[in-house]
């Protein structure tokens, strides 16, 4: 355990993209049962207070019409099983598009929160799952914490706004009794959705906290010490040294292929010491191409192959520097002795 901590204080670095897309990919993702929760509630609500009517002029005329024609119902095996087959399917006709829509309602709950995993790792067996010091840990851990403190604070709230709306109606309980079957319904639809709106709302602020705690819970898992950040850059990125070894096989590659090009150039344009730049012109051409440059040893390889292929060398500080940057116009330039060189 404390070996475990200690590799948990090692992880201070943010999670990179990489490593919060491998948390999805094998199911740790953030989810909040509360958010679930204000979903299941808020379809509730909703298919309350807009099929109650429905489903209960649909039910109330079944059951209206099984009490009024009691009398011609046979009581053997086979009108029993068909009573109750009608009934069994005209409830279902009645709740079928409610509960779907709640279950859409369910699944809206997740969807809003991560995007859907498919994932067997969460299903395979682990000895942490079974073991009874792991058990422990999280039940006395942060998140068993503040999922009891969430629970207390749900409950503290709920039943203080249920208790603030059921107590003034108190006195009329005892009414009731004589009051008409419709009024009743119609008075336990109306405090119903009073009652669900209400927490509905509450609700909304419990969802909205626990996601963000949730959140960052996630995140603080997700994190990475820096030796875990240089595994994960070289796996991405490759190994620094072997980058650095490729880029070195480069520049020797265009290093020889420079040199052996230095023999075709029509000029070599000195500083004298530093700057060497070999360039290219021929009959026709917009301007001439820099075939081989460099500084120092480079420049004196350059010259010393130049000089043993006969090519000119021609001495111009300005035009070498300039050369070596790229300008092609003074390259046009620095050609132009080469080419009235060939013109005589």
């Amino acid at each position: 355990m404390a070996e475990e901590d200690r590799h948990d204080t090692d992880r201070t670095e943010d999670p990179t993209q990489k490593r919060l897309d491998e948390a999805v990919q094998r199911g740790d993702v953030v989810k909040s049962q509360e958010v679930n929760t204000w979903f299941i509630m808020a379809g509730a609500t909703l298919i309350l207070l807009a099929f109650s009517n429905s489903m209960f002029t649909s039910l109330s005329a079944t059951f209206r019409g099984l009490l009024a024609n009691a009398h011609d119902i046979p009581m053997n095996g086979q009108g029993v099983l068909s009573i109750v087959s009608r009934l069994a399917s005209e409830t279902f006709a009645a709740v079928a598009l409610p509960f779907a829509l709640l279950v859409l309602a369910a699944i809206g709950g997740n969807l809003v929160q991560h995007r859907l995993v498919w994932s067997a790792q969460p299903l395979r067996p682990s000895l942490s799952k079974i073991s009874p010091i792991a058990g422990l840990g999280r039940m006395f851990s942060k998140q068993a914490l503040a999922n009891f403190a969430k629970g207390l604070a749900k409950l503290v709230l709920v039943g203080s706004v249920m208790t603030a709306l059921m107590w003034p109606l108190r006195l009329r309980s005892e009414s009731l009794v004589m009051t008409d079957l419709a009024s009743i319904l119609a008075l336990i639809r109306s405090l119903s959705l009073e009652i669900l709106g209400t927490v509905v709302a509450i609700l909304a602020v419990v969802a909205a906290a626990d996601y963000l705690f949730q959140y960052r819970q996630w995140f603080e898992r997700q994190k990475m010490s820096m030796q875990e950040l240089k595994e994960e850059f070289k796996q991405t990125e490759g190994d620094p040294t072997i980058k650095a070894r490729i880029r070195q096989m480069r520049y020797q590659r265009m290093r020889k292929r420079m040199m052996a090009a230095v023999p075709e150039a029509s000029v070599v344009i000195t500083n004298p010491n530093h700057y060497a730049v070999a360039l290219k012109y021929e009959s026709g051409m917009n301007a001439p191409v820099c075939l081989a440059k460099g500084v120092d040893l480079i420049a004196l390889k350059i010259k010393e192959i130049a000089g043993e292929h006969e090519v000119p060398i021609v001495e111009n500080p300005p035009l070498a520097l300039y050369s070596g940057r790229g300008n092609h116009r003074l390259c046009h330039e620095a050609a132009a002795p080469r080419r009235r060189q060939v013109a005589r």
